[in-house]
């Protein structure tokens, strides 16, 4: 068995050409799509980076794992206590390990264990390589690691290969050299002058008046991101800088693909496609950032192309980034261990009978403070820290007819919001029953001054806000977070 996963920054599925996209963004990733199993509703459990790709590997709710933030106590794994024994249980359930113990070579090539000090992350490798930059690698810069080690090792049997690329992350490193394939592409429809205008009266880090997080200063070396959106030149680059990230990775991915096939192994290799999470491009008024509990944040592509198993399909049920290790698990003919959350899906990838849930939870803990339920064509999302944002404590959005999540539909169906509460009440009491530590990471951020990204920031950006002309938001800000003034 030979096993290939791609885990791609900060990519969403809709700016994939296999998922619709209406620019040639992934013409290599449409083919494996079109060879294998694409899933047209898969979130991850916790957003972003960190929390995403502990669940991934621990197959654990991050209300479970702990790690749900990027600084403070809930950037750290929960210790087992007690209950550890010689080794700890990533040794063989976290999803390396899971593989190893089954007599897969695994081999991880990333920055990520270092970027965020993620240690747990190497859990189960055989081999380990940080490609040195801390996340900020272009994919020249990946791609060399990987095509060495295929030459030495693609032809032997039973490895899985796990890959890091960072291309579609801001601030968009993508080569000049590379030019602008999309120079003469037009926006997504949506994203027009009306939205813009609408926008500019939003507040909070990576707004159209504060791309890069707080600030608006200019980034000569990033000269694809643009660090404010006054128009629609632009909102195009801005788009442009993301679609070229996605492009110039997909034709990386080429360069992979390509080696496979010379090795004469191409055809005979699981190939897995997926992300830690997606991005905002406007949604909630907020750009180049994966910085909400939302569909845009949480909604991740995820392609299985297996050699023997279903191709051509499309599954449209719920699913959990943390299913992916209960469905190897079961495809391997084990049981799925006590620890893991998830659930397997195995049966659409052999013959695509369904196996989805009724609702997904999704959350989010290091720019904001959010919780989503994810039902039927809706999206609930629940603030308990805005991020600066002065979002409402509750946003309802129906993704079917407003999939860029524009329209605040919460006072109106307020019915709609009764449920999603009740199946958030409902996970979060089979959450708190099933852990052996009492303590809600969440409100683990919240006690220690709210999210890493926005902690500490407000007087500085009520500054801000007074010297572009913006001063009208500080009153409900310093409402919102008295504490942050004092």
């Amino acid at each position: 068995m030979r096993m290939l996963i791609l885990d791609l920054d900060s990519l969403r599925a809709d700016h994939l050409g296999c998922y619709g996209y209406h620019r040639n963004t992934s013409p290599n990733i449409d083919k494996v799509a079109e060879e294998g199993v694409r899933f047209s509703n898969y979130y991850t459990t916790d957003a972003p980076c960190l929390p995403s790709r502990t669940s991934l590997m621990t197959g654990q709710f991050g209300i479970h794992h702990g790690a749900v933030g990027h600084g403070g106590t809930a950037a750290d794994l929960r210790h087992e206590g007690p209950k550890r024994d010689f080794q700890d249980r990533l040794v063989q359930e976290s999803l390396a390990g899971f593989l190893r113990s089954e007599g897969l070579k695994t081999t991880l090539i990333s920055p990520f264990p270092e970027r965020h000090s993620a240690w747990h992350f190497n859990a189960g490798f055989n081999e380990i390589y940080n490609t040195g930059n801390c996340g900020m690698e272009s994919a020249e810069e990946v791609t060399p690691t990987v095509i060495d080690w295929l030459d030495r090792n693609a032809t032997q049997d039973d490895w899985c290969l796990y890959v890091n690329y960072w291309d579609p992350h801001t601030p968009y490193r993508v080569p000049e050299s590379f030019g602008n394939p999309f120079k003469k592409d037009d926006l997504p429809n949506w994203l027009n002058k009306d939205v813009l205008e609408k926008h500019k009266e939003c507040v909070g880090p990576h707004s159209v008046h504060e791309i890069d997080m707080f600030w608006s200063n200019p980034l000569p070396q990033f000269p694809r991101y643009p660090v404010e959106i006054k128009g629609m030149d632009d909102m195009k680059k801005m788009i442009d800088g993301y679609d070229c990230g996605v492009r110039y990775m997909d034709e990386h991915i080429g360069k992979i693909l390509t080696n496979l096939e010379k090795q004469g192994v191409l055809d005979e290799t699981i190939i897995v496609i997926t992300a830690d999470h997606g991005e905002n491009l406007g949604e909630l008024g907020i750009y180049g950032e994966h910085g909400t509990a939302d569909h845009a944040t949480c909604r991740i592509p995820m392609i299985i192309r297996w050699p023997g198993m279903l191709k051509q399909h499309v599954d449209h049920g719920l699913h959990y980034n943390i299913d992916l290790i209960p469905t190897l698990a079961e495809l391997f003919n084990k049981p799925a261990k006590k620890s893991w959350d998830g659930m397997s899906y195995a049966s659409v990838l052999q013959n695509g009978k369904e196996s989805d849930r009724e609702f997904l939870v999704i959350s989010q803990c290091a720019h904001v403070c959010q919780r989503g339920v994810r039902f039927g064509d809706w999206l609930y999302v629940r603030t308990y820290h805005d991020g600066y944002h002065l979002f409402d404590k509750e946003m309802l959005f129906n993704l079917k007819e407003d999939p860029h999540e524009q329209h605040n539909l919460a006072n109106d169906r307020k019915d709609i919001c009764k449920e999603a509460v009740y199946y958030l009440n409902e996970w979060h009491d089979e959450m708190m029953k099933t852990m052996d530590n009492d303590v809600d990471p969440l409100w683990t951020v919240m006690k220690e001054g709210g999210p890493y990204h926005a902690n500490g920031h407000l007087k500085m950006y009520a500054e801000r806000l007074k010297e572009t002309g913006r001063e009208l938001h500080i009153a409900e800000l310093q409402k919102r977070h008295p504490r942050e003034f004092e």
